[in-house]
């Protein structure tokens, strides 16, 4: 079953809509990120200059229309003209007129405005959606990084505790008169360092639980589970993620658009060299309207031509002006493909590396932990130093705080890739409903699609670990 929720910011007529079954739980994880999409600032900004760029077409499509405009004047009229009899007079007037203009030809500027806002209006959408996804980019990053240092404080108070153990045991021997003093500060020495890595991950979680009130609005709840893997819908390969990434970026879509609404702005431009055409009818009454004594009414119709055949070259000043903002918007657009295509290599990398990587730091933990616990029973019997101990209760601590990080650094990174791929808020079963960009629907590059872009990405491969293997093997032949 779908339950549509309606985003609670009215002031931007936002809505979300997201489907999760009525019998499950709240999602956490999504109502974090629906909440950050929805009240973050640098979200509704997006919007309002959307809703702004909305209305700027309307601003220009006005011009289609004819204008209507009253005047109404009252005063005194003095004239003083030499040789008439007499030289001067003066008259009382008053009057009220309807002056209606009608645009008939402007050299195709109104109607090429309008497709500049509209260019414009489509940018603004665009950047509203990648925001969008960046926010929600930035709540899920929040959310896995309190899970993380909540998970890293446990480990180092588990590493302190530890080391208070090993110290109090070693006070109690050398109490006893069996321990030597040199072990006593060896202890506290590891003891001190164990309880400055405790408070160095509480600081941690402190800036992390402050990032996620700055981003979610509100501070994280005492309890947050892990959401579901956001490991499905990834590509394959790193070409595919990339091209599914140039292709669906908002960013990409955006820098597009800008360079269409530029591109009409300097086609509005040259609509300078062509004549402007109105018609206008004016009609009007009163006493001695227009200051002519004794007129009681006006009317007229006329075509009004004005063409300007010099201005200083301020005309082919601008053109060129705008033509050089055009390739400025040209190279912005693929300077935008570029960081996108970056943005997914390296998040798709990292997703394959952190997987093999985890694979790696488990075996090491296992390992790590059985050589401690056998340290810890050969030290009880004599057989360990106390410093063969405190090392392997060090280099345990150190391997589960890296799988630990590997192992949210990796959903971060599936994140990652969604959010390159303009694709997150859906993996996260939230849609973004805006009937006003109906038209985005059926969007495409076309013939604006980034030149200077391709989409074949540089694969780096260390040597092949069987030559690794091999060189090894030749040191022990020396």
């Amino acid at each position: 079953m779908r339950i549509k929720t309606e985003a609670t910011l009215s002031a931007i007529a936002l809505m979300l809509a997201a489907s999760q079954a009525v019998a499950q739980p709240a999602d956490p994880l999504r109502a974090a990120v629906e909440k950050a999409v929805t009240t973050h600032p640098d979200v509704t900004a997006r919007f309002h200059a959307y809703r702004a760029a909305i209305d700027a077409v309307d601003v220009a499509r006005a011009a289609y229309f004819p204008r209507l405009d009253m005047t109404a004047s009252t005063g005194r009229d003095s004239d003083r003209i030499t040789g008439r009899n007499p030289e001067s007079q003066s008259l009382n007037r008053n009057g009220v007129a309807l002056s209606l203009s009608q645009l008939l030809w402007d050299g195709l500027g109104t109607q090429r405005d309008v497709q500049r806002f509209g260019h414009d209006r489509l940018a603004r959408y665009f950047e509203l959606l990648d925001t969008t996804e960046q926010m929600a980019l930035e709540a899920v990053r929040a959310y896995h990084d309190v899970q993380r240092y909540r998970r890293l404080v446990q480990l180092a108070e588990d590493s302190y505790v530890q080391h208070r153990y090993a110290s109090l045991q070693i006070q109690s021997r050398f109490k006893a008169g069996v321990g030597r003093g040199v072990d006593l500060e060896q202890a506290n020495a590891r003891l001190a360092l164990a309880e400055s890595n405790l408070s160095t991950e509480i600081a941690n979680l402190h800036d992390v639980t402050a990032r996620y009130q700055r981003i979610v609005g509100e501070p994280p709840p005492a309890s947050l589970p892990a959401p579901a893997a956001l490991s499905r819908a990834v590509p394959a390969t790193s070409d595919e993620a990339t091209g599914a990434a140039i292709r669906q970026s908002a960013a990409v879509s955006a820098s597009i658009e800008s360079l269409r609404a530029a591109r009409s702005f300097a086609q509005v431009r040259e609509s300078a060299y062509q004549p402007r055409v109105e018609a206008r009818v004016r009609s009007g009454g009163g006493s001695n309207f227009d200051g002519i004594r004794d007129q009681k009414r006006d009317s007229s119709a006329e075509i009004v031509l004005n063409w300007n055949l010099y201005n200083g070259g301020a005309d082919q000043a601008r053109i060129r002006q705008q033509l050089n903002v055009v390739s400025q918007a040209a190279d912005l657009r693929d300077k935008a493909c570029r960081d996108t295509r970056q943005t997914a290599a390296i998040a798709f990398n990292d997703t394959r590396k952190l997987v093999e990587q985890l694979q790696l730091l488990d075996r090491n933990t296992i390992a790590i932990e059985k050589a401690r616990d056998a340290y810890r029973q050969q030290f009880d019997i004599g057989q360990r130093s106390l410093l063969d101990l405190l090392n392997s209760e060090n280099e345990l601590y150190t391997a589960k705080r890296a799988y630990a990080n590997a192992e949210y650094d990796l959903v971060i990174a599936y994140a990652r890739v969604h959010a390159a791929m303009n694709q997150l808020t859906t993996q996260l079963g939230i849609a973004r409903v805006d009937p006003n960009a109906a038209d985005a629907a059926g969007w495409t590059a076309g013939d604006d699609a980034p030149g200077r872009c391709p989409v074949v990405v540089t694969e780096v491969t260390g040597t092949d670990r069987a030559v690794l293997d091999q060189r090894a093997r030749s040191l022990t032949n020396k």
